[in-house]
């Protein structure tokens, strides 16, 4: 029977044509298609046809071509009795193979054909499974047999491999290295990057999530920003600035998109700034003379720590002196979301030292003052705990951190009493382990987990007589110190292992920041920085032919332009008539002021005229004034011409009368 010839808009094969119906065709037909009618032999072709005209019509209307692919019709009863006939083919052959096997050793792989055969009905000649389904919509011209062949030796290989079990996870992400691998050689300390943030104790450490930047704070008030595709081999922050004004930096997390970053200083408040370290809210200060914590919008005392939540990308969580956590909403910094109030064994309030999420963000936990660590559920209100640990920690010293492994069902809490302890979440009453001996001076120093939950880490404090901080490392399942760094000759506070790109961040107390990373497997970061050099200013030199001259350019009417105010402010002191400088004293005459006898030159006259004409204070004063009575009465100059015009003639008393008051009374006779 005559198959439908290659047409233009659809190209298919029969492989199962003779010789002479392909050269027939190939007389009759050359190029992709046929022109002209097409001749109509069969009933199928006209379907072929009308299904044709109907994909036209829905494209026109609906603007696609057909709705999928169309069933396909099998006969089942001639697939079942093919299937019993293959089953019992398969069954010969290997009973067959199983007795030549008891006399000769067969080659290996004939049993692993045999098995490996299809039951169902017999495909097609020159098609592969894979092929199976894809026949009818199969475009372009088919597969060259070489290329089958060696697909069909790929494919049987793996599937030979995959016969006892399937490729699993730790298969395909090349973990099974790792595993084999011990712990010494998975730490990334092959090479080393120092990285100066200042002078004072770095306490504060964040690397975002991309490991594109870090950001660094002190007890200096200072955060500095580090971008490592812009930095060089010189290794200095872009950027640094003191967002808390004059409060030391207590902690720093980059949020979980990487586009702000929360800081956590030794104010009350909070505050969230940019990737760029431009401010973005700042959280509200509560008022301190509430007694209820409740009932305050904010925290009334200093902060100690603070994170971000795992998943929910708006929500942050603080902790302070005044015994609350507060949970936080980006949109809403003027109202905590939520209060939690930590207690003590009575009932009285304690302060939380430490605070975090766990790795899937349904647990609250908290290390407080009193070495009690505590837990709420995210999803209930904050009353009750769910986990409540009392002696976690000696009591009055601080627990310094808490950090949850990455599966999630251990924890880690590093308190200010010289020990590291490991929790099981599963049996929280007793540790797994305490790792003593290990020296804490500051209340940030923190310890984490390795990216595969095989070690926990820790930094250590110079003790007297020691001369380099440590980063120790501990086994998770022996418990034993798989190795120490030697850092620096300062304390280790701080310390980030970044899963992403397997490098670990250390803060010092000397203001260094050490990078760790491995050559081979460590991924961007400090290695963008190390490979470029530090460029060279070239200072360009131009001769220009005419000089030209501008009235402003002159150094009389030139304004200096100071780039900071502080320079501007120290050049405004050395001048006294803005800084209104009071006179200096004086120790010689300078300036027509004269040191023995006061500031000017009037007072200096004054003090020598009367100094020459001194008054004997031992004279009488009545006889000093009436010795110029005679030179007065004859050359009057001050009063007597004054009142010459004016002055009534004087009458004075005639010699008989009496002295004295006359009688206002007298007599009637007289």
């Amino acid at each position: 029977m005559n198959k439908k010839p290659i047409s233009f808009g659809k190209i298919s094969f029969s492989a199962s044509k003779s010789k002479e119906s392909e050269k027939n065709e190939a007389d009759s037909t050359s190029g992709f298609g046929t022109f002209g009618r097409t001749p109509i032999q069969e009933h199928k072709e006209i379907e072929e046809i009308a299904e044709d005209l109907e994909n036209q019509h829905v494209q026109q209307v609906m603007g696609i071509k057909n709705f999928g692919k169309k069933a396909k019709n099998f006969d089942v009863t001639e697939m079942v009795q093919q299937a019993k006939i293959n089953a019992l083919e398969a069954n010969k052959k290997r009973l067959e193979a199983e007795a030549n096997s008891t006399t000769d050793k067969t080659e290996p792989g004939k049993g692993d054909e045999s098995d490996d055969e299809l039951i169902g009905p017999p495909l097609p000649p020159g098609l592969t499974v894979g092929q199976q389904d894809d026949d009818e919509d199969e475009i372009g011209p088919p597969v060259p047999p070489e290329l089958l062949k060696k697909d069909g030796k790929k494919d049987k290989s793996k599937s030979d491999k995959g016969d006892d079990d399937e490729d699993s996870y730790d298969e395909l992400s090349g973990s099974d290295d790792e595993e084999e691998m011990p712990l010494l050689k998975r730490i990334p300390n092959s090479h080393e990057v120092e990285m100066l943030h200042g002078s004072k104790a770095v306490v504060a450490l964040a690397v975002d999530p991309s490991g594109a930047r870090l950001a660094t704070g002190s007890i200096d008030y200072d955060v500095s920003f580090w971008d490592f595709a812009g930095m060089d081999a010189g290794m200095r922050s872009f950027r640094t600035l003191q967002p808390c004004e004059n409060h030391p930096i207590r902690a720093l997390q980059y949020s979980n998109t990487g586009d702000s970053i929360l800081v956590v200083s030794g104010s009350a408040q909070a505050k969230v700034l940019d990737r760029d370290g431009f401010e973005v809210l700042e959280c509200v200060k509560g008022d301190q003379y509430i007694n209820d914590m409740a009932k305050t919008k904010g925290h009334t005392a200093a902060l100690n720590s603070g994170c971000w939540h795992p998943h929910i990308r708006e929500e942050f969580m603080t902790c302070a002196q005044d015994g609350t956590l507060r949970l936080w909403r980006t949109e809403n910094p003027k109202q905590h979301k939520a209060v939690i109030k930590p207690r003590q064994q009575g009932g009285l309030k304690t302060s939380p030292t430490s605070c975090t999420f766990s790795r899937d963000g349904n647990t609250v936990a908290c290390g407080c003052f009193d070495g009690s660590i505590q837990m709420w559920d995210h999803r209930k209100n904050f009353v009750n705990t769910s986990a409540l640990l009392r002696d976690g920690h000696q009591k009055q010293s601080e627990i310094c951190s808490i950090s949850y492994s990455y599966l999630g069902n251990c924890l880690a809490s590093r308190g200010n009493d010289d020990t590291l302890k490991l929790w099981d979440l599963r049996h929280f009453k007793k540790p797994l382990n305490v790792f003593g001996g290990l020296f804490s001076r500051y209340e940030q120093t923190d310890c984490a987990f390795s990216p595969d939950d095989s070690m926990i880490f820790t930094g250590e404090s110079l003790q007297r007589g020691q001369n380099t901080g440590r980063l120790i490392f501990y086994n998770t399942k022996t418990f034993e110190e798989v190795t120490h760094i030697d850092v620096t000759k300062s304390h280790v506070i701080k310390a980030v292992w970044h899963a992403k790109l397997n490098q670990i961040f250390v803060g010092c107390g000397n203001g260094v920041v050490k990078c760790y990373f491995d050559q081979k497997r460590s991924l961007r970061g400090a290695k963008l920085c190390i490979v470029k050099t530090q460029r060279k200013k070239h200072s360009m030199e131009v001769v220009s032919a005419q000089q030209i001259i501008t009235p402003h350019a002159l150094p009389l009417f030139r304004q200096e332009k100071l780039r900071t105010s502080k320079k501007k402010m120290e050049k405004d002191r050395l001048d006294p008539v803005k800084s209104h400088r009071p006179d200096l004293p004086i120790t010689s005459g300078q300036g027509g002021r004269v040191a023995a006898s006061g500031s000017t030159l009037s007072s200096f006259v004054i003090r020598n005229l009367g100094l020459s004409k001194r008054v004997d204070d031992e004279q009488d004063p009545r006889e000093a004034i009436l010795k110029y009575a005679k030179e007065a009465e004859e050359n009057p100059f001050w009063v007597a011409p004054a009142y010459k015009k004016t002055q009534p003639m004087p009458i004075f008393q005639g010699e008989g009368e009496e002295d004295g008051p006359s009688d206002p009374k007298k007599s009637k006779n007289s």
